[in-house]
């Protein structure tokens, strides 16, 4: 089933602990819509904190990983502005990409 939550589109789950970043996303204004992809996980999968990478841009946006442990899902963002995402989510979460 297909629909949005708060300008998240639900066809996918996200990864535990994730939607609330992304949400933050939202609620900053550096995003208009987040479109999450599936979540790929090893079979030995490993706890962790829950963390949000920058990968590249793309024509309506960018790609974003949202990782926790060994688990990874694609997330791809709607945005005008992919280098003032880039330069927060690397501010906030760490050296990326």
């Amino acid at each position: 089933m297909k629909y949005r939550k708060k300008g998240i589109k639900k066809e996918h789950h996200i990864i535990e602990d994730g939607e609330d970043l992304l949400q933050d996303l939202i609620k900053k204004g550096l995003v208009k819509s987040i479109i999450p992809g599936r979540i790929k996980t090893t079979p030995k999968g490993q706890p962790g904190k829950v963390r949000l990478t920058y990968q590249y841009e793309t024509n309506s946006g960018a790609k974003l990983l949202l990782k926790k442990g060994s688990t990874v899902q694609e997330v791809f963002v709607i945005t005008s502005t992919p280098l003032e995402l880039k330069e927060y989510i690397q501010k906030v979460y760490g050296k990326n990409k």
